[in-house]
């Protein structure tokens, strides 16, 4: 899966409290006089970085346009760029005004070029599908034209200059929002986000069953030759854990990865969540996997367990809490 707000503030004026939480530590400095801006001290995967509070911020693909949307930050930025594969994750989306009111910079990969000629001054990406060398657009690159950047915490496991520690993708998504909220002085909404996001996610465990009686679930993105999977350090992992299933590809160190028809096979699914996109309905995924010889034997095609989500609902982001509560309800629907 390629990689993938807060209403009309102005700039809060003095904060001094130090914020730490699920890894972040965020700490502001005094704003100046007004219509000046403060800056913040935030951790984002590893490194010790200053930003100024952004006020052309430029997000890429869903993961970090719905962080962005869901602290009320669309007044605070310049447009996003979102590939049109995932444009069914703005229709669906709890967002959708904001997305309407925000420019929509461009329906294919993020570029240097996009966010010069927005004359941004932030970008928030995740590492490989947004940021890149190979496309040369990188957080170094930038930073050269005067635009700072800000790297998903679920993707710090691949970024070449950041700390390979982490945690966990929902703790990353926590973390992301609260760093945000460092960066963009709304601490008060972001703290109250994540522990709202957090009182969900422990009420849809409360139904999870023991985990030796949990159920394998296949995350189905894309792929006829090489199906593309969620690896153990993309968001489906926790919130399929939180579901109370597990992910059948849980200890693939990857993000979003490639693996072979025959891991699937091996992994013996009995529920298949197949990822929507606009190009690719889910139900013509649905119906080329009940035609693989290969698959034929495995429980969830045998019983026709199929779980169909939004590719917004399976980046890093605030979704991934409504996601689980799907999945957790199709699971119960079934005995699981």
């Amino acid at each position: 899966m390629s990689t993938m707000t807060l209403p009309r503030l102005s700039v809060l004026a003095a904060v001094a409290a130090l914020l730490v939480g699920c890894g972040a530590t965020v700490e502001p400095t005094a704003a100046g006089p007004s219509g000046s801006t403060s800056t913040a001290e935030v951790t984002n995967c590893g490194q010790k970085v200053d930003y100024p509070t952004p006020q052309r911020a430029v997000a890429y693909d869903v993961s970090g346009v719905e962080k962005m949307f869901a602290l009320g930050l669309a007044p605070r930025m310049r447009g996003y760029v979102m590939n049109s594969l995932g444009d069914p994750s703005i229709a669906g989306s709890d967002y959708k005004d904001d997305y309407a009111e925000v420019e929509r910079l461009g329906s294919g990969r993020i570029s240097r070029e996009v966010v010069v000629g927005a004359k941004a001054d932030w970008v928030i990406a995740g590492w490989n599908g947004g940021f890149s060398e190979a496309r040369g657009i990188t957080p170094k690159l930038l930073e050269q034209v005067g635009v700072n950047s800000y790297v998903h915490t679920e993707t710090c496991w691949a970024f070449p200059d950041g700390d390979k520690q982490q945690p966990a993708p929902l703790e990353a998504l926590y973390t992301d929002l609260l760093n945000l909220g460092g960066i963009f002085g709304v601490q008060d909404r972001a703290k109250s986000l994540v522990e709202e996001l957090r009182g969900r996610a422990d009420k849809v465990r409360e139904s999870a069953p023991p985990a030796d009686e949990r159920a394998r679930v296949w995350v189905y993105d894309s792929g006829n030759d090489q199906p593309f999977t969620a690896g153990k350090h993309a968001a489906p992992t926790d919130v399929i854990d939180v579901a109370g299933g597990k992910n059948a590809f849980a200890d693939l160190e990857k993000g979003w990865s490639t693996v072979g028809w025959e891991s699937v096979v091996e992994a013996d699914p009995e529920v298949i969540i197949v990822v929507d996109y606009a190009d690719q309905p889910a139900t013509e995924k649905i119906n080329f996997l009940k035609a693989l010889p290969q698959l034929a034997n495995t429980p969830a095609v045998k019983e026709n367990r199929f779980h169909v989500l939004s590719y917004g609902d399976m980046v890093s982001g605030p979704r991934n809490i409504r996601a689980a509560e799907s999945i957790a309800g199709y699971l119960r629907s079934i005995g699981r």
